[in-house]
Order: C-alpha cells, then structure tokens, then sequence
C-alpha cells in the first residue's frame, strides 16, 4: 500500500515531544485538506501524534511501519479547527509524592521500555497507546497524576481521561526528565 502524502516530515531518531513539535510546526506550511507524513522511529509517536491530532481537529488518517520507520499520515483540517487546548490541572514534581502518600497514584504514559530503565518507585505504567483500553484499571474517585519525560504526552494522557469522565487528574509537570528523586528500574 502507497499512500500519497502532500508534505513528508523527518522525525526519525528524535523521542517525545520533538514529533509533535516539529509537526506542529510544519502544519504551518500545509494547505487545509492536504495529507502530512510524519516519519518517526519513536513508538511512543503512534500514541502522542494521535492524540495531538485529535486535539487540535486534524484528522490522524493512520500510520504503517516499515524497517522500524513509523509513516504518520495526517490530515490538515480547515482554519476553522481548535486552537491547542493545555490540561488546566497541573502539579509540579515536587508536589506530587506528598499527594500520593494522601491516596493518590502517579500514572506513567511513557512506553514500556522508557518506564523499565527509570520510574517512580508505585507508579502504574500505563502507555499512552494503551490507555484507552485500560481504563478499567484506574479509579475515577482516586487522584490520579499523569507523568511522562516532558509533560507533553502526559498532557494529551490527561485530556483522554478527563474526557472519559475522570476528574481528579492532574498533568505532572515539567516530568521525569527533571525528577530528582530517586529512580526504580524494572529491566
């Protein structure tokens, strides 16, 4: 299968939030209706790059894989499409192990590989790709702060669950990138 893109976007070797930023920025230079192919080699991006299509009103059309190159296909929607929505609710490293030992959890979107070499010690992994079918495996009356390396893909994490009704969510920012606690690893 050949899909015809209008603009091609190289992403490869980069890791969240480069993908969505480059793309961000080079939907700039896309006219309405025309197709953006965003090739990345992150796999978080098959997640992150849907989410943040669906958040701004382009049409994430899919993606296939080949020789571990990850081809997006997006859409460009009309001028008439969302501005980029933040989630309200944040809270900062610092912040969140206090309000865990008050009955929250810390939810980390990021791949599983990422969650192996260095997480929070209690933390649920949850990747982001997975987060709609897991669903049932979080509590809507429990805290809950969404944590990824940047704050970016937890962003989108936290607007997922915000609009399946959670509304004790909180986006942990600015991430694990900048933790400077201590760190488990689960190889």
């Amino acid at each position: 299968m050949s899909l015809k893109a209008d603009v091609q976007l190289d992403c490869k070797g980069l890791a969240c939030p480069m993908p969505i930023v480059k793309t961000k920025k080079a939907m700039n230079d896309v006219s309405d209706g025309q197709i953006l192919e965003v090739q990345a080699t992150d796999k978080g991006s098959i997640a992150d790059l849907k989410a943040w299509s669906e958040s701004i009103g382009h049409q994430y059309i899919g993606n296939k894989e080949e020789d571990g190159v990850i081809r997006h296909y997006i859409r460009k929607s009309g001028d008439d499409h969302e501005s980029e929505k933040k989630f309200e609710q944040t809270i900062t490293n610092e912040e969140v192990i206090d309000r865990v030992a008050n009955g929250g959890i810390i939810l980390d979107v990021r791949e599983q590989a990422e969650y192996a070499f260095g997480h929070i010690e209690g933390s649920k992994s949850i990747p982001m790709g997975e987060l709609e079918d897991r669903l049932d495996e979080l509590d809507k009356d429990q805290e809950i702060y969404v944590i990824c390396r940047t704050g970016t893909r937890s962003d989108l994490a936290a607007q997922k669950l915000a609009e399946k009704g959670f509304t004790k969510v909180y986006n942990v920012l600015p991430g694990i990138g900048s933790w400077n606690g201590d760190l488990s690893k689960k190889l």
